[in-house]
């Protein structure tokens, strides 16, 4: 849902002097479909690279469009949780879709996504084997997802991070329950996938972030949830991580973490570079402590047939100890340069 913003006089003016301009004004409605490159923009525009980027530029100077790096990539998008953005955002739903530059360019845009889902098809085909080989061996991946919706619960979230969010998958299974939905992975192929993945899932403006788990580009506070999903095991500091994951949790937020259970599978690390062989029970509850989460789950994941595979995969749940009066909330769309 987007927000209403009551915008004065000066700001309301530049913004509209930002838009107001016919490939802008394109950029826009393109943009309200979910995020683009500045490769992608150039494409279905048919225009240069640095024409684009001018346009680019202005626009996100005004505060219309969010600006995201991924590895050489620029993303942008417009956010509707600052004033800017909901203008604009307004302003490309008041365009007539039947208009035939629009129309064509929305083609465009149907061609670009296609050839991204082309892409993210060939790199799983070349990764496939390994990520059956390593699905054989612990509970399948409906049992997990279905625990960490169990875990999650019903009730709407304001703001949602998947760290580790690899293909999106859940990211699908979560975002429509969240006002806002992040993923951040650290590989620019990975989140080829996902972006693909949510594309098809009509998830498009979910935001996608390459990212540093120990440094991430998000203020204090942030998120309701985090989702921390086999990830733990690939890091030299999964203590560290965990302190950063919760320093981004609201009062009262929750984190759940999926990983495994501690194994002598010694091939994971030296063929899937596997840091961990999984964790122990008591180690995490010292790191949910050490980060001021409170455990309130802790279980192993089981199939529908009581089975859970060679590999044990464990869910924990913790929750952020203070209260939501104990400190003035943020708001989450501000973030860290």
């Amino acid at each position: 849902m987007t927000r209403r913003f009551r915008h004065s006089l000066p700001i309301l003016l530049a913004s509209l002097r930002a838009a107001g301009e016919e490939t802008r004004l394109r950029i826009l409605a393109l943009l309200a479909e979910g995020e683009l490159s500045v490769s992608d923009l150039t494409d279905i525009l048919g225009q240069s690279q640095p024409r684009i980027s001018r346009h680019l530029k202005l626009m996100a100077e005004a505060g219309l469009l969010r600006r995201s790096r991924e590895g050489a990539f620029a993303f942008f998008r417009l956010d509707d949780a600052t004033p800017g953005g909901a203008l604009a955002l307004s302003l490309a739903r008041d365009l007539d879709p039947a208009d035939p530059v629009l129309a064509a360019d929305r083609e465009r845009l149907a061609a670009v996504r296609a050839s991204r889902a082309a892409a993210a098809q060939s790199y799983f085909a070349n990764v496939a084997r390994e990520w059956d080989q390593l699905r054989s061996l612990h509970v399948p991946d409906a049992a997990v997802e279905a625990a960490v919706e169990a875990a999650v619960g019903e009730q709407p979230l304001q703001a949602l991070l998947d760290l580790g969010t690899g293909t999106g998958r859940m990211l699908e299974r979560l975002a429509p329950k969240a006002a806002r939905a992040v993923g951040v992975d650290a590989s620019h192929a990975m989140l080829a996938v996902a972006r693909a993945n949510l594309e098809k899932a009509g998830l498009s403006r979910v935001e996608l972030r390459q990212g540093d788990i120990y440094a991430l580009p998000f203020a204090r506070g942030s998120f309701d949830l985090v989702i921390v999903h086999q990830v733990l095991h690939f890091l030299d500091d999964p203590a560290r991580a965990l302190r950063e994951a919760a320093a981004l949790l609201s009062p009262g937020g929750r984190l759940i973490l999926v990983d495994f259970a501690p194994h002598e599978m010694e091939f994971l690390r030296t063929e899937h570079a596997h840091r961990r062989l999984g964790f122990e029970k008591d180690e995490i509850l010292a790191w949910f402590a050490e980060a001021g989460l409170e455990c309130d789950l802790a279980e192993e994941i089981t199939a529908a047939d009581g089975g859970s595979g060679q590999l044990g995969v464990m869910l924990w749940r913790g929750r952020d100890r203070r209260l939501q009066g104990d400190f003035p909330l943020r708001q989450f769309d501000r973030e860290v340069a």
